[in-house]
């Protein structure tokens, strides 16, 4: 169907701006970490957020005050889970997961690439991102808690280089 009603339209023209603008202020008073990538939990709260959004705008059963208690909602979630994991250590474990080592000192780290379903070429794509040519040169790749890959050379500095990989499972024989 290529058009409905100028009565769905002039909702969306209508709701469209003021559901976003609800959203941009309830961000703005939340604070930055409500969009951060961390981690997969912050990850489902962004797309939660679009969702919500983009069901707002559409969808004629839902009305705007509705959506924008949702986003409330979602953002009130989102800052008391937060708030507990940076409080309570308990609580961080079950919504965050740990750096994981893949490489280290330029040996590939088998048992932890299954474990994290990480494959060598993709460690090698990231090594490549990062301008690391040469795997023996590598210190270490990381898998970080939002899934990217951190690289780290031997140009860095050592004691840096131990400080940054204290969390990380596999770093130290964990």
């Amino acid at each position: 169907m290529i058009f409905d009603s100028w009565t769905g339209l002039a909702r969306v023209l209508i709701v469209g701006p003021l559901a976003y603008l609800s959203l941009v202020v309830l961000l703005r008073v939340s604070g930055k970490r409500t969009l951060t990538k961390l981690n997969a939990f912050d990850l489902v709260v962004t797309v939660a957020l679009g969702s919500t959004l983009a069901t707002t705008l559409l969808s004629k059963s839902v009305a705007l005050a509705e959506g924008v208690l949702a986003f409330a909602l979602l953002v009130v979630l989102q800052f008391a889970i937060t708030w507990l994991s940076v409080r309570f250590p308990a609580v961080g474990h079950l919504v965050k997961s740990e750096p994981s080592l893949l490489l280290h000192r330029g040996r590939f780290l088998d048992k932890a690439l299954r474990e994290q379903r990480v494959t060598r070429e993709e460690v090698l794509a990231a090594l490549r991102s990062q301008g690391a040519y040469d795997v023996a040169a590598v210190s270490a790749v990381v898998l970080e808690t939002d899934g990217s890959l951190s690289v780290m050379t031997e140009k860095s500095d050592a004691a840096l280089r131990d400080e940054t990989l204290s969390n990380v499972t596999g770093a130290h024989g964990g």
